[in-house]
C-alpha cells in the first residue's frame, strides 16, 4: 500500500468533506484522517471500497472535531476576529436569497448545456466528490481523459459564467 499514492487520490474529497462538514479549512483535521487510515490499514478488509472507507473516516473525524472541547474553546474564545463573526448578522436578506437562488439555478443551466462526456465528469467530480481515479473506473476512461475532460468543462463553465466570477 502506497501512502503517498492513497493521499493523493483521495486528497481532493477528505478536503471537500472536512469543509462540508466543519465549515473551514482544517490541515490538522486532513493530517488526523491520514494517520487514522495508516493505523488502521491492517484492519481494512477488501469486501468495499477502499476510497469509501477513508470517506468514512474522514466524516467521523470532523463530527468528532465538531463535538470535541477544543473546538468549543475556541469557538467562545474572545479574539477579534469571533467577536467580529458574533457580531455580524449571518441571516440573508430576501433580496440576497433570491440572487443567491438565481446564481445556483444559472449554474446549474450552464452545466446542464455542457456536453454529456463533460456533464458526466463535473457532477461525478465536483458534486460527488469522486477522485480521478474513481472517475476513471466508472467510465472506464483513462486518468488523463478524465482530468482533460474536467478541464474543457470548467473553462467552457467559467465562459458561460464570467459575470458571476
Amino acid at each position: 500500500m502506497d501512502f503517498k499514492e492513497i493521499i493523493k487520490n483521495n486528497q481532493n474529497a477528505v478536503r471537500s468533506i472536512i469543509k462540508r462538514i466543519t465549515n473551514e479549512h482544517n490541515e490538522d483535521l486532513e493530517q488526523e484522517v491520514y494517520c487514522k487510515v495508516w493505523k488502521n490499514s491492517e484492519k481494512y478488509e477488501e469486501k468495499g471500497n477502499f476510497s469509501a472507507w477513508i470517506k468514512t473516516i474522514t466524516a467521523n473525524v470532523s463530527k468528532d472535531y465538531l463535538k470535541s472541547s477544543y473546538k468549543k474553546l475556541s469557538d467562545n474564545s474572545t479574539s477579534d476576529e469571533n467577536v467580529i463573526s458574533f457580531i455580524k448578522d449571518k441571516t440573508q436578506s430576501p433580496e440576497q436569497k433570491i440572487i443567491q437562488t438565481e446564481r445556483q439555478k444559472r449554474i446549474s443551466e450552464a452545466i446542464n448545456k455542457l456536453k454529456p462526456k463533460f456533464k458526466e465528469v463535473v457532477m461525478l467530480y465536483e458534486i460527488e466528490d469522486n477522485s480521478y481515479e474513481e472517475i476513471s473506473k466508472k467510465l472506464n476512461c483513462p486518468i488523463g481523459t478524465v482530468k482533460s475532460r474536467l478541464y474543457n468543462a470548467k473553462q467552457e463553465l467559467a465562459r458561460e459564467l464570467e459575470d458571476l466570477l
